[in-house]
């Protein structure tokens, strides 16, 4: 059985990751950098799996930023990379678009510079106003300053019967100081005020996987996310495998609740899961094993066992209750009380 189709635990492997795949698409904030900075371990995670022979390609739903600005930013934090290692939603809108349009045909950009490289890549003519008879709409993340009258300008052409395309939907951004409005947070805007539905490309959507896909040409490639909810349920609607790194947004409460789209095949601390084998979750009777720990379900909790004699990693403690949760919940939510279980792993 593959590890796509059995989600009722983390997998093991007994290679190193970056052994046993020819691609990692990994995500940027969160996984590679924080607030602009290199998060711990992954530049060095990165350079080792290079050397050794895995193509590494950045897939990030910021259609904000060029891929050449995404690539110069990882070089300079020590992640030598060129624009052809760096897929954006701008691009995955971008073909989606030019496949339903005319080549040359003008759309009305609602965005920043990263979606304007991307359509005249495809060989769209971005326009500014609903007057410059566009032909379509395509909106992406703009950054902060984006005005009030750039979503009013879309709701003029949507309204007019207009199709519209959107990089992304994920509502949020994180940031510097802090998380703020996302793309998906202005698309809502311009979904209130139309009443329309936009045709989205972005993770978790097929089109972004396609354009990873056909832009590395990767055989057996493997997502490496923070998030569940774009990251891995695009690696699950993609049909491949997926690393969950926890140095981003998911924390171990949210990992144990997961539906089956959005369990991964593989969970470790940061990037350096890339270059290890990963331990198997055994079954232990009616309880999981993973290491020097032991899961189980007592009544409405799950309960966690062992750890103190040092034989088990606390990640592995982790694994275990997923097992133990994920199995319970079937193809639904884990509704136990987690909270005891996870309080010891300090995770």
């Amino acid at each position: 059985m593959s590890h796509q189709q059995d989600r009722s635990r983390p997998s093991g492997s007994g290679t190193a990751l970056s052994e046993a795949y020819d691609t990692a698409l990994l995500d940027l904030d969160g996984v590679v950098y924080a607030g602009g900075e290199a998060i711990g371990h992954a530049v060095e995670s990165l350079t080792e799996a290079r050397a050794g022979g895995m193509r590494l390609a950045y897939v990030t739903n910021n259609a904000l930023r060029t891929p050449d600005a995404v690539a110069e930013h990882l070089t300079e934090l020590g992640v030598p990379a060129g624009p052809s290692d760096v897929i954006t939603s701008a691009q995955a809108v971008a073909r989606l678009a030019a496949g339903q349009l005319p080549s040359g045909a003008r759309v009305l950009l609602i965005g920043g510079e990263g979606l304007r490289v991307a359509l005249r890549e495809r060989g769209l003519v971005p326009v500014e106003s609903a007057d410059d008879d566009p032909a379509a709409v395509v909106q992406g993340y703009g950054g902060p300053d984006m005005t009030w009258g750039r979503f009013a300008e879309a709701s003029y052409a949507i309204r007019r019967g207009l199709p519209w395309f959107a990089s992304n939907t994920d509502l949020t951004i994180p940031g510097a100081r802090g998380i703020a409005p996302g793309n998906g947070a202005a698309v809502e805007v311009v979904r209130i005020a139309t009443g329309a539905e936009p045709q989205v490309a972005g993770k978790p959507l097929p089109p972004m996987h396609r354009e990873t896909v056909l832009r590395t040409g990767a055989k057996r490639p493997i997502v490496v996310g923070d998030r569940l909810d774009t990251d891995i349920e695009g690696a699950f609607n993609g049909g491949v495998e997926s690393l969950l790194v926890l140095t981003g947004v998911t924390d171990g409460a949210q990992l144990l609740a997961a539906p089956p789209q959005h369990r991964p095949t593989y969970v470790d601390r940061d990037l350096r899961g890339l270059l290890t084998g990963q331990p198997e979750v055994t079954p232990a009777g009616e309880a999981y094993r993973c290491g020097g720990w032991t899961a189980s379900v007592r009544g409405d909790e799950l309960v966690l066992a062992g750890g103190s004699d040092g034989e088990g990693d606390a990640l592995d403690g982790l694994r275990a209750l997923c097992a133990a949760a994920w199995t319970l919940a079937g193809a639904g939510v884990c509704e136990l009380r987690t909270g005891k279980a996870l309080a010891g792993l300090g995770l």
